[in-house]
């Protein structure tokens, strides 16, 4: 959007724009604030409207955004994207109250592996896409008007199969029905049936622990997803296409880690070769210290070394994707009755180190061509992994806690006719 030189004349293009970190954190501004109240609506209601709105909404705004741009500049992008992020503040916490209401206990580092690493298939194709597009003749505002229509596409198809829990999908079968809320402490029905203990959250280790690391991990993950462009742009010299696809990389790295070390977690769990909290510690804490390496050894590489760098870029990115059984999945663990709440408090409070993640590049200079800067930035990044990591796994917990509430299932049925439905459905 602020190229000098377009692919074509036809595309308009915005180069003397300024602050263009502000505008790539301004979605956050609009993220941060629904995070709780998200929560408490999707188990109050049941999910499945609120991840519909938000995704139409979000695709809409999406689409006008070119528009926006042409008739108020860099203002009507930041508008767009604070509505968008308004709307996708329901995001996460709606779709972890799904996860709690649809998962098994040994099936849940796969399902959550498997759904939050779509995310990553997201970023996959649209850095590749969006590559293309805005190199091509029809130039940067299609990736727009593309994605949104996809997105309405999806809300519609989305609405027509999902239900908010087993209870009431129309078309399930009663033995799957029953092996899933047999095992996964969560109450089922329409309205929300369990009060929020806030007292006994807010005093809560385990919850703190899940908070303190997902504020480190949204740090380094979205200074690295809205500046490794920019990074290997001005200190690595690629182009903007071969740019888009090598950012890509990553990202694919990350959601093969998740789909191959899920199973494993799920396996140690089921064989009681691990507890739960050991599985999470563990590979939670993989999931922050091999980033931390990465990015630590990152700040030595310059322009002579791209290989190198790029596969330090892949290493560091890609093994968050052992976050998925870790810290990600471990609020299901500790009260799936308020899963959706749980990750609301979280996810709010980490959104706004997704903020001063992508701002901290700003805050060490303004010439992104500068080794010396990127150095500082990836060192800062690799401290607050280390340190959110230890606090985690100091403080981490596997066991359901007692302020879970409501029917619970304490003893999961681990044995007996539970553990034969598990061998014939998985």
């Amino acid at each position: 959007m602020t190229d000098e030189t377009p692919p074509s004349p036809n595309i308009p293009t915005y180069p003397k724009w300024d602050n263009t970190d502000t505008i790539l954190s301004s979605f956050f501004w609009g993220y941060v604030v629904p995070q709780v109240v998200a929560g408490q609506l999707g188990e109050y209601f049941g999910p499945k409207w609120f991840l519909f709105t938000t995704m139409t909404i979000g695709s809409i705004f999406n689409i006008l955004i070119p528009t926006m741009a042409e008739v108020m500049g860099p203002t009507g992008v930041i508008i767009c994207r604070v509505v968008q992020g308004l709307n996708q503040g329901f995001l996460y916490p709606s779709t972890n109250n799904l996860i709690s209401k649809w998962t098994p206990l040994y099936e849940r580092s796969r399902v959550s592996s498997f759904v939050f690493g779509g995310s990553n298939v997201g970023i996959i194709l649209s850095m590749i896409f969006t590559g293309a597009l805005s190199g091509s003749s029809w130039g940067w505002p299609s990736a727009f008007y593309i994605y949104g229509a996809v997105g309405i596409l999806w809300a519609i198809i989305f609405v027509i199969f999902v239900a908010n829990s087993p209870a009431l999908h129309p078309s399930i079968s009663d033995e799957e029905r029953e092996y899933i809320e047999s095992s996964n402490s969560c109450d089922s029905g329409e309205k929300k049936k369990v009060p929020t203990p806030w007292k006994k959250i807010a005093t809560s280790l385990p919850v703190w622990a899940i908070l303190v690391t997902s504020c480190g991990n949204r740090w380094g993950g979205f200074t690295l997803l809205t500046e490794i462009p920019t990074y290997m742009s001005n200190v690595m010299g690629f182009d903007i296409k071969s740019n888009s696809q090598l950012s890509a990389l990553p990202y694919l790295a990350t959601f093969i880690v998740a789909m191959a070390s899920a199973p494993i977690a799920d396996k140690l769990i089921s064989n009681k070769v691990l507890t739960i909290g050991t599985t999470r510690k563990i590979f939670n804490s993989m999931g922050c210290l091999i980033p931390a390496a990465a990015l630590f050894s990152l700040g030595f590489i310059d322009s002579s070394q791209k290989d190198l760098g790029t596969v330090l870029l892949v290493i560091a990115v890609g093994a968050c994707g052992l976050d998925f059984s870790g810290a990600l999945v471990n609020l299901v663990d500790l009260a799936p009755n308020h899963a959706g709440t749980l990750l609301g408090i979280t996810n709010g409070t980490s959104t706004v180190f997704s903020i001063l993640g992508p701002l901290s590049v700003q805050f060490f200079g303004s010439d992104k061509k500068d080794p010396i800067l990127w150095r500082k930035v990836f060192w800062l990044t690799a401290g607050i992994y280390v340190g959110c990591g230890i606090f985690y796994a100091i403080f981490c917990s596997g066991e359901l806690q007692e302020w879970n509430g409501g029917a619970e299932k304490e003893e999961r049925k681990e044995s007996g006719s539970s553990t034969n439905k598990v061998k014939s459905l998985v």
